[in-house]
């Protein structure tokens, strides 16, 4: 069987990517290629991110696979279909099965389906992909295969039964980096931004429920790889590629502070020096838990709320205590660890003086970087049954992606893109004031001045619908 795997994205096509040029290998895909070259199955990986969409056309031209497998998220949907309507158009093509997965699947099965894919890998996917490809390979049943979705003989959608997640990430291989030229993304760091960074998974699913975040994939699990194999790829990684820094991927890196001491006495152990980011909760730090990590390498820490509110916190379902929030900040920092949080506007129920709060909040925290953006409801989330009737713009799922799907807020769309200037100029006149520097106060309160009367005039706009 010639396999293709590929990844839909590309950053030439991403403008705002090439601003921020941080830039990461598809992780997921890498697993599929390491789990199925585990278990002997020859395959190319065709890695679009620094490439074009005329190159992936000419790779599956030049070398035509049986199979291509392709990861899916929001992002990338509109690439999928371009690359499924190119396969239509190319009558060489018609023999390519086309296998879809990742996140963006699960909660649009019919739509890919009917737009042209042949089979889609619902859920964690290494054991279905595997599993799928062998018995294609000998032309064998499909229909009682866990994890997928097809279309029967008579053109019905039909759905088997879920796959049970994989207990032990322990017999994971590690991802298939040397599949791709992972140097492209290491010289695109440097030269941004004078470092270099990869991604590690540590473990998969999130017990915690919040409502805008996605359990596509991996659902509410908690599962974690041992301490142990998480050295053992670091120390491969360190080898090979030798990063200035690691960005740990998990939802909440500090889930279990007897997994984070675990790690850390094996990095001491084997004397693996590393500095690496990563992402957490508020209750799932303490003083001890932020030691932990300063002592092994943390160099920086996203503490996420989304809110100043604590009533938005709680139409969040968050589960977390505001003040909690600023108190993990500030003591992470008081050890030598950078911070950053992220904040959310325009969420169902939020209310300008809230946005207040927020501000209030970022003032007191005062985390070094946070980053801001729009609410905006992913499919099979439970923000996206909130919104669903009561959306402004059409739902075309082929031209529409969750990013760009805007519902009745508080205030009009416009009003939120005048907040968010009003929030980041607002927090850096105070860090400006702060530090004693009085000509970037001024010139940040005159911003928030102006995104002041931005908001004003937003306010109460009879046009609820788009940005213009």
């Amino acid at each position: 069987m010639n396999l293709l795997l590929i990844h839909a994205y590309f950053i030439g096509e991403d403008e705002v990517e090439q601003k921020v040029m941080k830039p990461y290998p598809p992780l997921g895909l890498l697993y599929i290629s390491a789990f199925v070259e585990q278990h002997g199955i020859e395959h190319r990986v065709f890695d679009s991110t620094f490439s074009s969409f005329k190159e992936l056309k000419k790779e599956i031209l030049t070398d035509t696979p049986d199979v291509i497998g392709i990861y899916a998220n929001f992002l990338t949907r509109r690439n999928i279909l371009r690359i499924i309507d190119f396969l239509k158009t190319e009558s060489l093509l018609d023999e390519i099965q086309f296998i879809i997965g990742g996140p963006d699947v699960k909660f649009s099965m019919e739509e890919y389906l009917n737009y042209g894919a042949d089979y889609l890998v619902i859920g964690e996917g290494e054991q279905t992909f595997l599993e799928l490809i062998n018995t294609l390979d000998k032309k064998g049943d499909i229909s009682q295969i866990d994890g997928i979705a097809f279309k029967d003989s008579s053109g019905a959608v039909k759905v088997n039964d879920m796959r049970v997640h994989m207990r032990d990430l322990n017999m994971l291989p590690f991802p298939n980096r040397k599949k791709i030229n992972l140097s492209k993304y290491l010289e695109g760091w440097k030269a941004k931004h004078g470092y270099n960074s990869i991604t590690v998974n540590t473990q998969r699913g999130c017990s915690f429920s919040c409502n805008w975040c996605s359990h596509a994939v991996y659902g509410d699990t908690y599962r974690r790889r041992s301490a142990k194999s998480v050295v053992d790829e670091l120390v491969e990684i360190n080898r090979d590629y030798n990063p200035d820094s690691i960005w740990f991927v998990d939802d909440v890196f500090t889930m279990s502070e007897r997994w984070l001491t675990a790690f850390a006495d094996e990095l001491k152990t084997r004397n693996v020096k590393i500095a690496y980011e990563c992402i957490s909760r508020a209750d799932r730090l303490n003083e001890n838990i932020i030691k932990t990590l300063q002592g092994s390498g943390c160099e920086m820490i996203w503490i996420g709320a989304e809110s100043g509110s604590q009533k938005v916190i709680d139409l969040m379902n968050r589960r977390v205590d505001v003040n909690q929030v600023r108190e993990m900040i500030q003591l992470a920092s008081k050890h030598g660890i950078k911070t950053g949080t992220f904040i959310m506007l325009g969420y169902p129920g939020e209310t300008e003086g809230d946005i207040l709060e927020t501000i209030k909040h970022l003032k007191i925290a005062n985390p070094d970087v946070f980053t801001i953006n729009t609410a905006y409801p992913i499919r099979g989330t439970h923000l996206h049954g909130v919104v669903d009737g009561i959306t402004l713009n059409d739902d075309n799922w082929a031209e529409t992606i969750d990013r760009d799907v805007d519902f009745k807020r508080t205030f009009p769309i416009r009003y939120y893109d005048f907040a968010i200037r009003k929030v980041y100029n607002e927090v850096y006149a105070h860090k400006s004031k702060m530090s004693g520097n009085k000509l970037k106060t001024m010139k940040f309160k005159l911003k928030a001045f102006v995104a002041s009367i931005g908001m004003r005039m937003f306010r109460t706009e009879t046009t609820e619908n788009h940005r213009k």
